[in-house]
């Protein structure tokens, strides 16, 4: 197979890479080997083969297949967050805001790594460890929009993270109905419809100060 990134043989032997930059080179293998195969048909023969390194240099970096995978997730469960808290904060429009996080989670599924798929379709969601990462995206979503309704309209933190969890839950599932579906509808406008949809209901509540 070709090995992953640029620079990892040379002549037939591996080039020594910064220590960050060769986790990175078997992180990205990784992933495409999970994504194609899933976890448990996953092995770190192939894996090690896939970045053009032995396995000796990959278990230097991760004692095994369930510390590269969290390494994974914690990655991308990382991101999806990253990306909803920077719609909070990145607009000064609550509409704009609702936009931007919806935008986000369509992103997200709509990638060409398919990276989402270790995050929404992990075959290992029984597994604690990989269960706490992903209840980790979800909560970490929902904190980020609740504080901004609350901020912006008074209502309980109670109230806040049930309207949030309503939020994060109409944008998560219907971005992965959308890609299921083979994206009859065009992503810019499936955005539309979906931020559209949760702006109308979260809209009905007053700014703090205004009368309902």
């Amino acid at each position: 197979m070709t090995a992953v990134g640029n620079g990892a043989q040379t002549a037939g032997r591996p080039t020594r890479l910064p220590r960050s930059a060769r986790r990175k080179q078997l992180l990205a293998a990784a992933q495409e080997v999970f994504v194609a195969q899933g976890y448990h048909a996953a092995a770190m023969d192939d894996i090690a083969e896939r970045a053009g390194v032995s396995k000796p240099v990959l278990y230097q970096h991760f004692p095994g297949k369930m510390e590269l995978y969290l390494a994974l997730l914690d990655t991308h469960c990382d991101a999806i967050v990253a990306r909803v808290q920077d719609a909070m904060r990145g607009n000064n429009s609550n509409k704009e805001r609702v936009s931007a996080s919806v935008r986000a989670y369509f992103d997200f599924v709509d990638h060409e790594s398919e990276a989402f798929r270790l995050v929404f379709e992990s075959d290992l969601r029984n597994d604690p460890a990989v269960r706490q990462r992903v209840e980790r995206v979800e909560q970490g979503c929902i904190a980020a929009i609740t504080d901004t309704i609350i901020s912006d309209t008074g209502v309980s933190r109670a109230h806040a993270e049930l309207l949030a969890s309503g939020l994060v839950g109409a944008a998560e599932t219907a971005a992965q109905f959308w890609l299921a579906g083979g994206r009859q509808v065009p992503k810019a406008e499936a955005e539309a419809l979906v931020a559209a949809l949760s702006w109308r209901g979260i809209a009905s509540f007053p700014l703090q100060g205004e009368s309902a």
